[in-house]
């Protein structure tokens, strides 16, 4: 036990005086792991939270399923419950529509709006909601099989896009993602390599004394998943400040934005996994731009 106690304080020592080594490349390559983290931070949140509008937007779409004249909604409406799709079913009968009609048209007696068409000619409603925007369309196809369905209609142009606009954002996402992860690896591997060459004499005397290359670089591995982990650590912190501000600003807007502020919150267990990603992240950034800089270092 005492020996791996020496050989971890051996490990934070050496970490710690490459880090003082180090001097300002230790804030670029902090600095740049930390705008990666606090854009990829917010492109993450506000994707669930544009996940979460499109859900409660794509439950409040509704296809209206028009029956035919002869059929009832009671023989259809156990067959539209068992879809996996569907989360509500509003059944309008012909009888309620065509109450809702008269009163509308202002007619004062129903029974002689009867008389002057004949009959009632309108048919069974089925106003359904769907589990989100992106299954409507294969829900209406669905429900247009259905046996004494005569029409299916729901409005295809918002529920496409809404599915363009998450598509786009999270293509966007992963590109800036992309671009951002490539250049934190570049600064963190030049980084370590400064840090490697001033100590090379250091490096040169233990490997004299039979150091293993393992023993010699793992502080420098060290010191590339440090930046990471404090580049999560600022970025939550600005992004924590971003949404007491945003907060704030809301907190006297009209209703309808409260509504949908209060829509777009995170739940507890997004809150919670944020911050581990960010910190997973750029603890993975790191550890790729040492090992890269040690690669490199053991080549030249």
């Amino acid at each position: 036990m005492l020996k791996i106690l020496t050989k971890v304080d051996y490990l934070l020592k050496e970490t710690l005086i490459g880090l003082q080594r180090g001097g300002w490349m230790n804030w670029a390559a902090i600095s740049t792991v930390t705008v990666l983290l606090f854009l990829f931070g917010l492109s993450l949140q506000t994707s669930w939270q544009v996940e979460k509008l499109l859900y409660q937007f794509g439950s409040q779409l509704e296809v209206s399923v028009y029956l035919d004249p002869g059929a009832r909604a009671e023989s259809v409406e156990p067959l539209v419950s068992t879809m996996p799709e569907v989360v509500d079913i509003e059944v309008i009968t012909r009888e309620q529509a065509w109450q809702k009609l008269v009163k509308e048209l202002g007619i004062s007696g129903i029974e002689g709006a009867t008389q002057q068409l004949g009959e009632n000619p309108l048919v069974d409603e089925l106003k359904v909601k769907a589990r989100n925007s992106e299954v409507v369309p294969t829900l209406a196809t669905q429900l247009a099989k259905l046996h004494g369905v005569d029409a299916v209609q729901y409005v295809d142009e918002a529920v496409r896009r809404i599915s363009q606009l998450h598509r786009g954002f999270n293509w966007v996402t992963l590109t800036i993602s992309i671009i951002l992860t490539l250049t934190a690896i570049a600064v963190t591997t030049t980084t370590i390599r400064l840090i490697v060459m001033a100590r090379r004499r250091e490096i040169e005397i233990m490997q004299l004394v039979g150091a293993t290359s393992a023993w010699i670089y793992l502080p420098f591995i060290l010191q590339g998943i440090a930046f990471g982990l404090v580049g999560g650590a600022i970025a939550w912190s600005f992004i924590s400040i971003v949404q007491q501000f945003l907060g704030h600003l809301l907190a006297n807007q009209p209703e309808f934005i409260k509504f949908l502020t209060n829509g777009l919150q995170l739940t507890p267990l997004q809150t919670l996994l944020l911050p581990f990603i960010l910190l997973n992240f750029g603890a993975t950034v790191g550890l790729i731009g040492s090992l890269f800089a040690v690669q490199k270092f053991g080549k030249s």
